[in-house]
C-alpha cells in the first residue's frame, strides 16, 4: 500500500481540481476498505496546528459511526448521504495537506511493520478509543479536538503501516485527549452549577 503522503501528494497533483471535494469523494479515494487510510485521512485536518472551524463536528461524527462499524466487524463502511454530500473547498483541504505533508513524513519515516498481527481484543481496545476520540471530536468546545484528532490520526497510520507500536502510540494520545476533554467538560458542569446555585441565592435575598 502507498505511504499516505504519496496518496496525498498524488491526490494534490491532479490537472484539473474541483472547486470541491465531498466525503464521498475521500471514501472513493481511500477504496472505502481501509480502515487505518480512513480514520487517518478523516483526522487529518483538525490534527493540524491549523484551525479547522466547521469541520471536527462532521469529521467527528464520521469518525464515530465508522469506529462503530469496525467495531462490529463490516468490511465496507457505511456511511449516511447527508455525511457523503459534506464538503470541502479544495483551497481548505490543499492549504491543509500541504501544511500537513512535511511532518506527516517525519512520522512515516519512524514508522515500520512491528508487532503487525494485532489481537483480536487490541482491535477491540482501538475501535473504542477512535469512536471515544470521534465524540470528543464533535464537542464544539476549544481543547476538545486537536490532541482526540492527533490520537485517531497515530492510531490510523499505525494500522496503515501495521505498526503496533504506533497504535499504543495513538492509544496513549487518545488517553491524554479524552482526559483532557473530561477536564474541560467537568470545569464547565461544576462552573455552572455553581453559577446556578449562585443565581438562586442572589434571587432569594
Amino acid at each position: 500500500m502507498p505511504r499516505l503522503s504519496v496518496k496525498l501528494q498524488d491526490w494534490l497533483r491532479q490537472p484539473d481540481p474541483p472547486a470541491a471535494i465531498t466525503v464521498r469523494d475521500i471514501l472513493a479515494y481511500t477504496g472505502e476498505s481501509s480502515w487505518g487510510m480512513l480514520f487517518a485521512i478523516l483526522s487529518f485536518p483538525s490534527a493540524l496546528p491549523l484551525p479547522a472551524p466547521g469541520y471536527s463536528t462532521p469529521f467527528g461524527a464520521l469518525i464515530l459511526i465508522l469506529a462503530v462499524q469496525w467495531l462490529a466487524g463490516r468490511t465496507i463502511p457505511w456511511l449516511p448521504p447527508w455525511l457523503l454530500r459534506r464538503q470541502i473547498t479544495w483551497h481548505n483541504w490543499t492549504r491543509w495537506v500541504e501544511t500537513g505533508i512535511p511532518w506527516l513524513q517525519r512520522l512515516e519515516r519512524l514508522t515500520c511493520p512491528r508487532w503487525g498481527v494485532i489481537p483480536k481484543r487490541g482491535h477491540w481496545v482501538l475501535g473504542w478509543l477512535v469512536a471515544l476520540m470521534g465524540v470528543s471530536m464533535i464537542i464544539p468546545l476549544p481543547g476538545t479536538n486537536t490532541i482526540p484528532a492527533m490520537g485517531i490520526f497515530c492510531i490510523g497510520l499505525g494500522l496503515i503501516e501495521g505498526d503496533g507500536v504506533f497504535c499504543l502510540v495513538g492509544s496513549l494520545i487518545s488517553l491524554i485527549g479524552g482526559a483532557i476533554t473530561t477536564s474541560i467538560l467537568y470545569a464547565l458542569w461544576f462552573g455552572g452549577s455553581n453559577l446556578i446555585e449562585w443565581v438562586k441565592s442572589l434571587i432569594a435575598r
